[in-house]
């Protein structure tokens, strides 16, 4: 049975369990559309209604797939920029890069470049796509081909032209990519051997040129907000992401490879285990592990040597390695791209550092040296992978169909034979239950944001149009079903569940464990088990408007349980509201702001109740100084706070608190190592300000300054993950929910009297889903933190407001449920610092 039915306007239909129908056409996309339908009057970063033609009409991308190739467009030139860091390492630079592919695009009849995005910096990213000349009515067929095979129906696949996606220099300093992606463009588009022609007639080949102009032409790993691209996609924060998801959801590569550096002797994945439990794993890794076995020996066929260039041997890390660099978290691009059909995905990691201190320190002449052989090796990587996708055409289309026929199928996850390929055993076998379903009840804002999210990504949800019930539940009318029987089930699957405590099968993992959308994004996600249940539900391509404003007059409450909501606070304090909070922790609006309180409501998705008091504690905008992360930053501007980044450096040298309500703490500021101006100053400051720490940085920090009387106790350094909590009702637990997000996670203990517990791990447990393991010495694992203190708050000697977290809630901009605890956090420590009392 397929949930997702087209009803006619004035019938609606009542699928049983078995019944069959047919798969809408999909609609057209915009591109780059990000997540959130309610943010389209506030202009955020992922804004749905400001698509790229409208934000700027210049941009070349068009969503009509019917145009044919090649689709020549003159691309605007940057203008030029001497610092641009490329140019030392005689790489081109970014503002050079738009007139080669001009130039390239004037070849011949292969080449088509466009503007397929802009960075967080506002620079351009260009997509080129190199293949034979097509009619519009060819690229048409194409299309119909294309989306035949992403709904698990096969096709003749001598007749499609398999997409391939190479994607160069995701991490800014890690250079080469760029520059090898241009020299396998200029060599295609140049060629006249029968290969090549042979090639362009049965592939589309799709160069993402740069996916991260801004830390290319800084010379940094992330992007102009400071983030790490390359850890992004599930939660798709960023442009640059967002730009690159659409890429692959719309061209629907079989194989893909993404440039990086700098691992010596060359990294060619696959990787080594866990293995992501939601990927067709036995269709990727025979494939993965034969274009890895490719690209090795066309590296080794370039000659470079250990004695003579200072190269060793590719290494495959699911061959040579053990575990430590894995596939478990989606959100790498390699790791991502199997959901939208990528039955091969590799990160290449070419051998020769030029960045960090070898950028600074090494003669120009070995820096561009060593570039030349990067260039070298990642040129190879992306002939022997085109190479492999030419001999083995029919063969990757057809298990690409397979992979999303098992999804439109519903059928179970599929284990991996042992020895599928060269080594694979019992350590690399992961599976995962499917459920029937998920019941994503409107709720809200929060609800309409995984929703939009949802769909962002390419997976189909539908509306109840009548009540259903389902595992002893009855389900409303507009709740939002995610049917599991669709071709993208893997993606909507790897997002919605709790995930798993991967703990005792490895000890080593590359990054992240635990992600879930459906516990951290502040929605309930219900899986249904139930293999035959009712449900009438129709087709949505966003979610439904969730402000309201109820009739009459009298003042307004707004729950702070969102983001959005603490948008909408934080935009009715920046224009004079007085808004006052109320002991639950409601914030009250005035009558006399109704018609702010509309504005809000519609621009933010809130929804707005009648006050049942008139009036509580008086707010006003946190002014907050900040030395915290690149992502934390980013999170707290999006909340709406004005934020003012510090650090030791800066305090030393000078900073003015006048402007200031609340100093957060979570990293580059000790205060030990502040001078005596600096030290006097922050004393005065906590004297009448709040302050808000995170971490080992802020527990220190809090150690340091005789702020709350605690013992902070670390958890082992790599443990991350979701875990349960339980919550008080004090001004920051209030509200929150019944799970968290650790990475490094802190404990407190020893508590002074003045310090209140606001959330504890729970006794059981606590993790979830992640990784976390005791210390070599027994300490430090989830065991421990049991019971434990996780965020508490208090009053220290000087008058000082504090709240001290031991929990991520701000990690990466991805635990979106968390957010309003943070926004309480920052709120409380302000006033009660000035008036309330803990």
């Amino acid at each position: 049975m397929r949930l997702r039915v087209l009803i006619p306007l004035l019938s609606v239909l009542l699928l049983p369990s078995g019944t069959a129908s047919a798969d809408p056409t999909p609609p057209v996309r915009d591109f780059g559309n990000g997540a959130d339908r309610n943010e389209e009057a506030a202009g955020v970063a992922e804004s749905k209604a400001k698509t790229l033609r409208e934000l700027a009409p210049e941009l070349s991308w068009h969503s009509d797939h019917g145009r044919g190739y090649p689709r020549r467009t003159t691309l605007p030139i940057p203008p030029e920029n001497p610092a641009d860091a490329s140019i030392k390492l005689g790489l081109i630079p970014h503002h050079a890069i738009a007139a080669k592919l001009n130039q390239l695009q004037a070849v011949g009849d292969r080449v088509s470049a466009e503007v397929v995005g802009r960075s967080a910096g506002g620079r351009d990213m260009y997509l080129v796509t190199v293949t034979a000349p097509e009619s519009a009515a060819e690229t048409r067929r194409q299309e119909q081909l294309r989306r035949q095979i992403e709904s698990g129906r096969a096709v003749q696949a001598r007749k499609y032209k398999a997409p391939v996606f190479v994607n160069g220099n995701i991490h800014g300093n890690e250079w080469e990519g760029t520059d090898a992606n241009l020299r396998v463009i200029e060599e295609l588009a140049t060629s006249t051997s029968p290969q090549t022609k042979n090639l362009l007639a049965h592939t589309r080949l799709y160069f993402n040129i740069t996916a991260n102009p801004d830390g290319r032409v800084l010379g940094q790993r992330p992007n102009g907000n400071g983030f790490d691209l390359n850890r992004d996609f599930v939660t798709a924060s960023q442009p640059e992401t967002r730009a690159m998801r659409q890429i692959m959801i719309d061209n629907q590569p079989v194989v893909m490879i993404d440039l990086h550096g700098y691992v010596n002797g060359t990294l060619v994945e696959p990787t080594t285990p866990p293995h992501g439990a939601n990927y067709e794993y036995d269709l990727f890794i025979r494939n993965a592990y034969a274009n890895a076995l490719g690209i090795e020996q066309a590296i080794l066929a370039l000659g470079y040597t250990p004695e003579k260039d200072g190269t060793f041997p590719p290494q495959i890390p699911f061959r040579d390695s053990a575990e430590g660099w894995d596939d478990w978290p989606p959100i790498f691009t390699p790791q991502y791209a199997p959901f939208h059909g990528a039955v091969a995905s590799h990160t290449i990691e070419f051998p020769m550092r030029v960045n960090g201190s070898d950028y600074t320190t090494q003669p120009v002449a070995e820096l561009q040296r060593r570039s030349r052989i990067n260039v070298d090796i990642a040129s190879a990587a992306i002939r022997a992978t085109y190479t492999f996708v030419q001999n083995n055409r029919e063969k990757l289309v057809g298990d690409q169909v397979e992979m999303f026929r098992r999804g439109a199928a519903g059928e179970p996850s599929k284990q991996v034979p042992l020895g599928i390929v060269p080594g694979f055993g019992p350590e690399d076998v992961y599976n995962t239950t499917y459920p029937r379903a998920y019941a994503v009840p409107a709720t809200g804002p929060s609800a309409a944001r995984l929703v939009d999210h949802l769909i962002a990504n390419d997976v189909k949800v539908d509306k109840a149009v009548l009540p259903f019930r389902a595992g002893g539940r009855t389900y409303p009318a507009g709740t939002y079903v995610v049917d599991m029987r669709q071709p993208k089930r893997g993606m909507a699957n790897v997002m919605l569940e709790a995930g798993a405590d991967i703990s005792p099968r490895v000890d080593a993992m590359y990054d992240i464990s635990g992600w879930s959308h459906g516990l951290l994004w502040g929605a309930t996600a219900d899986p249904i088990t139930d293999r035959r249940f009712h449900v009438a539900a129709v087709p949505v391509s966003a979610a439904s408007p969730t402000g309201s404003v109820p009739h009459g007059s009298g003042p307004l409450a707004l729950k702070v349980d969102d983001a959005k909501a603490v948008r909408a606070l934080n935009d009715l304090l920046g224009q004079g509201v007085a808004v006052t909070l109320a002991a639950d922790g409601v914030a009250i609006v005035p009558a006399s702001a109704r018609e702010a309180a509309r504005t809000a409501a519609d621009r933010y998705g809130v929804p707005f109740t009648k006050a049942t008091q008139a009036s509580g504690t008086p707010l006003s905008s946190v002014r907050i100084a900040a030395a915290a992360s690149a992502d934390e930053l980013f999170t707290l501007r999006e909340l709406g706070f004005a934020v003012t980044p510090v650090s030791t450096a800066v305090l030393n040298a000078g900073f003015d608190w006048s402007g200031t309500d609340v100093l957060f703490v979570s990293s580059g500021l000790s205060y030990g190592a502040l001078n005596l101006a600096a030290r006097t100053a922050i004393e005065a400051f906590m004297a009448r300000g709040g302050v808000v720490t995170r971490g080992g940085t802020g527990a220190n920090f809090n150690a340091a300054a005789g702020l709350l009387t605690v013992t902070a106790v670390a958890g082992r350094g790599d443990a991350n993950g979701v875990v349960t909590v339980s919550s008080t009702t004090g001004p920051v637990g209030t509200g929150s929910p019944a799970h968290s997000f650790v990475y490094s996670p802190r404990w407190f203990t020893a508590l002074g009297p003045e310090v209140r517990v606001e959330q504890s791990y729970t006794a059981e447990g606590p993790l979830v889903a992640g990784h976390w393991r005791a210390n070599a010495d027994g300490t430090g694992g989830p065991e421990a933190a049991r019971g434990q203190a996780a965020v508490v708050s208090g009053r220290d000697e000087r008058g000082a407001a504090v709240v001290l977290f031991g929990t991520e809630p701000m990690f990466r901009n991805h635990p979106k449920g968390l957010f309003p605890q943070v926004a309480r956090a920052l709120f409380w420590t302000a006033s009660s610092a000035k008036v309330l009392t803990p």
